[in-house]
């Protein structure tokens, strides 16, 4: 196949997602996205979030549109954009604080959530250990201006480096804050309900979350009411680097997922 989708084996993109460190990025993006008022309450007037089945479903599809968007066909890319714009256009959700009821598809909300996604996966792949210069932490952001096309945005109107992110993360965080009515799912998320056959895997759910929370920046975690210090910004890059490390140690036919494995030896060629 030569449609190697909207990134490809020269990409930075490539190189970074496939690596299993990045599903804490995954949790922390969501974090950050919970922080813009819009983004949140759409999601929470959208989704049954707790519902044993729903909840679960709505993380499956997540993970495979994240999937598509990386690694699938133009194809492929272009048909889950689809579906996802028109999701977003569809629903709609009330903002209490203004009396407004609004489309998903706001792009302000959109922007934050595209922002968040990109600073999670980047921020947390370079404090575990994944190696990039600076140039290619540049490239990465610049990069997923094709995936803010994918959700309806202009790829013109998202951060194209890593000095236009921070800048638009800055001119952000006055309009940011915790809504009251994500407390619940919030507490609930750290015994988040999963399928008979994964319950084994819940004892690692709250540590997983904890991690998330930790790797925020200082101010992110003051507006969820958590502790702020330089020693939970050195515990949270500590562990990023030791689990890292020790997945690094599972054979790469068990470590990567089949899509990242396909990505690596399309790279290697």
């Amino acid at each position: 196949m030569s449609d190697h989708g909207i990134f490809g084996p020269r990409s930075v993109t490539w190189r970074v997602m496939g690596e299993p460190i990045l599903l804490v990025g995954g949790f922390r993006a969501l974090l950050m996205q919970g922080l813009h008022p819009r983004a949140m309450r759409g999601v929470l007037q959208n989704s049954a979030l707790m519902d044993s089945g729903e909840a679960w479903s709505r993380f499956v599809r997540t993970t495979e549109f994240v999937r598509v968007r990386t690694y699938g066909t133009r194809a492929e890319v272009e048909r889950a954009g689809r579906r996802v714009r028109k999701i977003h256009a569809t629903l709609t959700a009330h903002d209490p604080d203004t009396g407004v009821t609004f489309h998903l598809d706001e792009p302000a909300a959109l922007r934050w959530v595209h922002v968040g996604e990109v600073d999670s996966y980047l921020s947390v792949a370079r404090r575990a250990g994944v190696r990039l210069s600076d140039d290619e932490a540049d490239t990465f952001v610049a990069e997923w201006r094709r995936v803010a096309e994918v959700v309806g945005l202009a790829p013109e109107d998202v951060p194209g480096s890593v000095g236009e992110l921070r800048d638009y993360i800055d001119a952000a965080r006055p309009g940011l804050r915790f809504v009251p009515e994500a407390a619940h799912p919030l507490r609930l998320s750290f015994n988040a309900p999963l399928p008979r056959l994964l319950t084994p895997l819940k004892p690692a759910l709250p540590a997983l979350t904890l991690l998330a929370f930790a790797t925020l920046p200082r101010w992110a975690r003051r507006l969820y009411g958590l502790p702020a210090t330089p020693v939970g910004d050195l515990w949270a890059t500590a562990m990023l680097r030791t689990l890292h490390t020790g997945i690094g140690l599972v054979p790469a036919n068990v470590r990567y997922a089949p899509a990242a494995r396909r990505a690596r030896r399309l790279m290697a060629a």
